[in-house]
């Protein structure tokens, strides 16, 4: 993940919204993952599926 694309506001305002107790759970990858990934892996949205609404 070098080469970052520019981070979406939405991304980073949803990030920045988790409570602290999950966002210091993340790892840096998952961190990067979550910010700039056009697919999470499984394990991610294990991690926060009790804030992803699903349509």
């Amino acid at each position: 993940m070098k080469n970052k694309k520019k981070i979406d506001m939405e991304r980073q305002i949803s990030f920045d919204s988790l409570p602290a107790s999950i966002r210091e759970t993340m790892t840096e990858e998952e961190k990067q993952l979550f910010l700039y990934a056009e697919e999470w892996p499984e394990s991610l949205f294990d991690k926060l599926e009790e804030f992803i609404v699903k349509d």
